[in-house]
C-alpha cells in the first residue's frame, strides 16, 4: 500500500544526493505516496538520466586503456547517480529511471544490462557484485484497476547490504531488504527481506543455507 504522509527521514537522505529533480511529488515519489509521474520536473530529471545513460553506455574510444576508461566512467556516473563510493564498475549497457535515487557503496560491480527503477532510494551497500541481467524495482503500481486508473504510480526503497553476491537475471522486488553477505541464486524473483549470511533461490526467493559472515 501507498503511505498517507512523506518520510522525512528519506527527504533528510535525498538533500545529501546530487542531481536530484526536486519538488512537492518527488518528496511524494520518494516517500512512497501516490504521486505525478508526468509533473515537468520529474519529465525532466528521467529525459536528463536517459541523456546521460546513452553517453555512459555508449563511451569507448579507441585509445582507451582499462585505466583512462574506468576514470572516465568513474566521472559520468557521478553526473546522474545519487552517490558512488571507490572503484565501482558496471559494464554497459545499463539503465534507471532518474538515478540521482541510488546509492552505490565501493567496491560494486554489475555485469552487462543492469536495470534499476530507483523511483524510491535504492542503496547498494560494499563489495556487492550483480550477475548480467539484474533488476531492481521500485516503481510499483495499486493492484486494483480503477485505483491503477485513478492514482497509478508509487514505490517502495530497495536496500542491498554488503558483500552480497546477486546472480544473474535476478528480479528484486519493490520494499524488499536483502541483508549483508547474502548470495541470491541467477534467475530468482526476491519478492520479500532475506536475512544477513544466507543463501536464497527460486521465484519467489526462498532461504535453503546459511553462511558465515567472513570476519576473522
Amino acid at each position: 500500500m501507498a503511505r498517507t504522509e512523506k518520510r522525512s527521514d528519506f527527504i533528510a537522505l535525498a538533500k545529501t544526493l546530487t542531481n536530484t529533480p526536486w519538488c512537492d511529488d518527488y518528496e511524494k515519489m520518494i516517500s512512497g505516496m501516490f504521486y505525478d509521474s508526468f509533473v515537468p520536473e520529474l519529465l525532466e530529471g528521467r529525459l536528463r538520466a536517459r541523456k546521460l545513460v546513452k553517453k555512459y553506455n555508449e563511451y569507448l574510444p579507441d585509445d582507451a586503456t582499462d585505466e583512462s576508461l574506468s576514470r572516465d566512467r568513474e566521472v559520468m556516473l557521478k553526473e546522474f547517480i545519487g552517490q558512488v563510493g571507490k572503484g565501482v564498475c558496471i559494464d554497459p549497457p545499463f539503465r534507471v529511471d532518474y538515478g540521482c535515487n541510488i546509492i552505490i557503496g565501493d567496491g560494486f560491480y554489475a555485469n552487462f544490462n543492469m536495470v534499476i527503477l530507483d523511483c524510491a532510494i535504492v542503496r547498494i551497500g560494499d563489495r556487492v557484485k550483480f550477475g548480467p541481467n539484474v533488476s531492481i524495482f521500485a516503481a510499483t503500481h495499486p493492484t486494483e484497476v480503477q485505483a491503477r486508473r485513478d492514482t497509478p504510480d508509487y514505490s517502495k526503497e530497495v536496500t542491498i547490504g554488503n558483500d552480497c553476491w546477486i546472480g544473474g537475471h535476478t528480479v528484486v522486488m519493490p520494499g524488499v531488504t536483502i541483508g549483508d553477505g547474502v548470495t541470491i541464486g541467477a534467475s530468482s524473483v526476491v519478492t520479500r527481506d532475506i536475512p544477513s549470511y544466507s543463501i536464497a533461490v527460486g521465484s519467489p526467493a526462498r532461504v535453503i543455507k546459511r553462511v558465515g559472515s567472513g570476519d576473522k
